[in-house]
């Protein structure tokens, strides 16, 4: 037997909560409208992280002469630089550098290159990488190590890296290292061995030269 009054009341409370449903759906469509109509997309994205570190200064065959007092200490040369701005300010010389260091007749006495660098210009550093050579070309000593540091305000370099130092008479091997700027007093931390430098034995032209005998002699 069906009772109006219940089916009466039946249907209002479907109604009811076809509405509460209707209602949540359409706060969840306009939720998830909002979300990524707010959202940026990747390409937005990429394009501003680009547009931050765009450099504010580049510079193709790059040359700074460094004076004092009139006279010439140091020229640095690179084929391609850049100048970033931000909390940590840099200069980045992506192909390499060499810079080098004159006495006060203009005389080449030492030079540092690498094949990529980074100078911090609050701290004043050179964070020098890749085939980093040093060389003084008045002790005629060389340096070859993956990562150098340049302190230029306290006129030194150093690295935690393997070293080899090359002279005249031997080949040095260690771990660590640290010198002045000019690489005239230098040492390795972590010293692992040394190999003497092979001279060939020169001529020895003061030899007297027998002369040939006489036929009409014999």
């Amino acid at each position: 037997m069906l009772d109006k009054r219940n089916y009466q009341g039946q249907s209002k409370t479907m109604i009811k909560k076809m509405s509460n449903i209707k209602m949540k759906s359409i706060a969840i469509l306009f939720g998830l409208a909002m979300f990524f109509s707010c959202r940026p997309d990747l390409e937005t994205i990429e394009t501003i992280t680009k547009t931050e570190n765009l450099p504010v200064e580049t510079a193709e065959n790059l040359r700074i002469v460094y004076s004092s007092h009139a006279h010439i200490q140091m020229i640095m040369e690179a084929p391609f630089m850049e100048r970033f701005e931000g909390d940590e300010p840099y200069m980045e010389l992506p192909a390499g550098f060499v810079m080098v260091f004159y006495d006060t007749l203009l005389n080449e006495t030492s030079r540092i290159q690498a094949k990529y660098a980074i100078e911090y210009e609050r701290d004043n550093l050179i964070d020098a990488r890749d085939d980093v050579i040093v060389e003084n070309m008045e002790t005629r000593e060389k340096l070859n190590t993956e990562q150098l540091i340049w302190d230029r305000k306290n006129e030194i370099i150093y690295s935690e890296k393997f070293v080899k130092i090359t002279s005249e008479e031997d080949v040095l091997y260690g771990q660590g290292f640290e010198s002045d700027e000019r690489f005239t007093s230098w040492v390795i931390k972590e010293p692992w061995g040394s190999f003497s430098v092979e001279h060939e034995p020169e001529e020895d032209t003061d030899e007297l030269i027998q002369p040939a005998e006489d036929e009409d002699s014999l």
